[in-house]
């Protein structure tokens, strides 16, 4: 039974079997993007169970699905399910300052919605691309983020990897650029981003493509060449062109050690087999390679001697090893310097041949060797890049480059498939990346709830996943060797005392592992549940160190009503803050969110700043509310319901994306700072809160606890 049916519930009764609805369904899939997780062992169902309770979401096939009668979570459900894993670590590109999260609930999701067909290619870090259904968590691939008035090619990490099977669409652009995806994935266009299917009016109603809508990248990949006798041919002659050749000795030094040792792969393949050593190219030191003996010398020869009528794929191999010789790509500019005239011609003709942009540059060394440089941006060099298949990859990287390019990609057709399709979609920790030369959505819940078929809407407050062997696992995980008492932050992403606790009782044994291994931690909540275990914070704060938080963004009793229905009221906060810190606790504030045009003018802050200094906090640091994709679209139908006449100053403030503009987020800063002064309250700073010597408190300008 779940800790409900076993435990004292609110006013000490236990939870009667008629309070509850039960059903167990299980659902064969493909693949389950929640394989750390498992359905808990059949315990046999209530004698009351009702006939009926909501079907699983298909990521959770074996979870146990609950409902209970009472009015605290009318419309909810909940789904228990056994995790494999409880102490997860935040992605090393995360802006927050922790390196370790326990989260024995998600209480949102955001469904498999942002998915695309498995081949579709995607930009590595490495310059190179490989399909959706291929990569790994883990990978480095490219995704954006924005800098000023334009966003710019960042590397960052997959983090999550799964499939679903959905109803598959089209999309066709202006270049011939095609993408499979599901009506529910997001592109970035011109306009910001956009669903690929959507509506003007009604539940449906959202931003979607049209015909007038141009999606913005670089348009479709070039796929890359075949490793064909010719093109490894092409590739040896470029690079050891120029190589030492003696009768007897063949030796190649290079300071491109990826080059070096593709054309040792190459050379192998044919069979002549060479030693490296150690040499020189040019003033820089390098590794080389080389053989000795008439024969492998003669085998080497006969290799790089060019073709009479060159094929396409000789042309290709050809180009790749010129670049890793004799190429560069800095700033934007794509150049390949020829010594001699008949590699000149070469390249000339390789790069008439695919079409390529490319311009002869006069001379202006003392080789007097000819500079081939490309024209046409980024397109043209990532053509290059992809339909060559250079091997040297430092050259190849377009980070920090602008998301500008004046690529064909009016959107020129959007067509429903027909039929459903297995879909792939990943998770990364700039929230995008780049398909098949487009700028792509993923998800972050309302976000980190993006592994389960579940809305970023309704379903986030009232379909709640329930990790009912948490405490279990955490002592699991603190007692393997490899775990070396690292900080845990807890409610950074969700509160883990919000209301179902009262029911699921799933903090007291994670506090307890905590405690009995004196690990250091961290609490960030609005639910005044955490009274409940004041003694084991207690007993916990006697052999390690712990922090205390609370989120308080206003206290203006009305505008929590409309904004914070499901949470214990702002002035309840408050006085938890005053109970713990009567304990001897030192407990921040973290003002957040603060409501742009709702709490964010200098009387309410004023009001909040004081009444957070009334309760004894030991320092409050302010956050202004941003909007992650999904919480985003979740909050604009809610301001448009409630305070309509606020979207365009909204729409003006997150323009550019999640956060509010830098500016406004000082000024709100300065406000907060200016009323602690007067209320005589310390600003938080780095440390105060939890009252680590190394790790920094929870980072109020990366995670903000749901606001709906």
């Amino acid at each position: 039974m779940p800790p409900s049916c076993t435990r004292p519930g609110r006013g000490g009764g236990r939870c009667p079997a008629r309070h509850l609805r039960i059903v167990r369904t299980r659902v064969r899939m493909r693949s389950m993007r929640w394989d750390n997780l498992s359905a808990p062992p059949d315990e046999g169902a209530p004698d009351r169970a009702a006939p009926a309770a909501p079907p699983l979401p298909l990521a959770l096939p074996h979870a146990v699905a609950r409902t209970f009668d009472t009015p605290d979570f009318a419309g909810m459900t909940f789904y228990e399910v056994q995790a494999k894993s409880i102490i997860n670590r935040v992605p090393g590109q995360s802006r927050v300052p922790f390196e370790w999260t326990i989260n024995p609930y998600r209480g949102c999701s955001h469904a498999c919605t942002y998915c695309l067909s498995g081949d579709t290619p995607i930009l590595m870090a490495d310059g190179r691309t490989r399909a959706i259904s291929e990569l790994e968590p883990g990978d480095r691939i490219y995704g954006t983020e924005r800098r000023g008035a334009y966003r710019h090619y960042v590397v960052t990490t997959v983090l999550d990897k799964w499939s679903t099977v959905k109803r598959a669409h089209r999309v066709t652009l202006a270049d011939g650029t095609t993408l499979v995806a599901s009506g529910d994935h997001r592109f970035l266009t011109e306009r910001g981003w956009k669903h690929v299917t959507g509506s003007m009016r009604g539940g449906a109603r959202r931003p979607y493509l049209t015909t007038r809508n141009r999606l913005l990248g670089t348009g479709r990949f070039a796929v890359a060449p075949k490793r064909s006798t010719d093109y490894r041919r092409g590739y040896l002659h470029a690079l050891v062109r120029g190589a030492d050749r003696p009768g007897t000795r063949f030796r190649l030094a290079t300071s491109a050690t990826e080059a070096l040792e593709r054309a040792e792969r190459f050379l192998a393949d044919a069979g002549v087999d060479v030693e490296q050593t150690s040499g020189r190219a040019g003033r820089r030191s390098a590794t080389a390679m080389r053989t000795t003996g008439s024969a492998l010398v003669g085998a080497v020869a006969d290799l790089v001697r060019p073709p009479d009528e060159p094929t396409d794929d000789w042309r290709l191999g050809f180009l790749a090893g010129l670049f890793d010789a004799a190429g560069s790509c800095r700033r934007g500019v794509f150049r390949i310097g020829v010594a001699d005239d008949r590699s000149c011609r070469h390249a000339a003709e390789a790069l008439d041949r695919f079409a390529f942009r490319w311009v002869r540059d006069e001379p202006g060394n003392r080789t007097g060797s000819c500079q081939l440089r490309l024209t046409g941006g980024l397109p043209e060099r990532l053509r290059f890049f992809h339909l060559t298949d250079p091997a040297v990859t430092r050259k190849r990287s377009i980070e920090g480059t602008a998301l500008k390019c004046a690529a064909r990609l009016q959107v020129t057709a959007v067509e429903d498939l027909g039929l459903e399709l297995p879909l792939w979609d990943i998770t990364t920790g700039t929230g995008d990346f780049i398909a098949n030369g487009v700028v792509s959505h993923n998800c972050f819940a309302r976000n980190t709830h993006t592994y389960l078929d579940l809305d970023a809407g309704a379903d986030f407050d009232r379909k709640v996943v329930v990790k009912v062997n948490a405490g279990e696992l955490v002592r699991r995980e603190l007692s393997a060797p490899r775990w070396r008492g690292a900080h845990v932050a807890m409610g950074t992403n969700v509160d883990c005392y919000q209301r179902a606790e009262g029911r699921y009782h799933l903090m007291p044994p994670i506090l307890e592992a905590l405690r009995d291994f004196a690990n250091p931690f961290s609490i960030l909540t609005k639910g005044t549940l955490l009274l409940r275990d004041l003694p084991l914070l207690r007993q916990a704060a006697e052999v390690t160190r712990i922090g205390l938080s609370y989120s308080v963004g206003f206290v203006d009793e009305a505008l929590w009503r409309v904004a914070e229905p499901g949470t214990p009221s702002p002035r309840r906060r408050l006085d938890a803050v005053r109970r713990l810190t009567d304990a001897g606790f030192a407990v921040g504030v973290l003002m957040a969110p603060i409501l742009p045009g709702l709490s964010d003018d200098e009387e309410s802050i004023d009001a909040t700043v004081a009444a957070i200094a009334a309760s004894g906090a030991s320092g409050v640091t302010p956050l202004a509310l941003h909007l992650r994709p999904g919480a985003r679209e979740w909050y604009a139908r809610w301001l448009a319901r409630e305070f309509p006449h606020l979207v365009p100053r909204y729409r003006q403030l997150y323009q550019a994306g999640a956060y509010a503009p830098q500016a406004y987020q000082r000024e709100v800063t300065a406000r907060v700072r200016m009323a602690a002064r007067r209320h005589g309250l310390h600003r938080g700073e780095t440390g105060d809160n939890r009252r680590l010597p190394e790790t920094p408190p929870p980072a109020p300008a990366a995670e903000q606890l749901s606001l709906l």
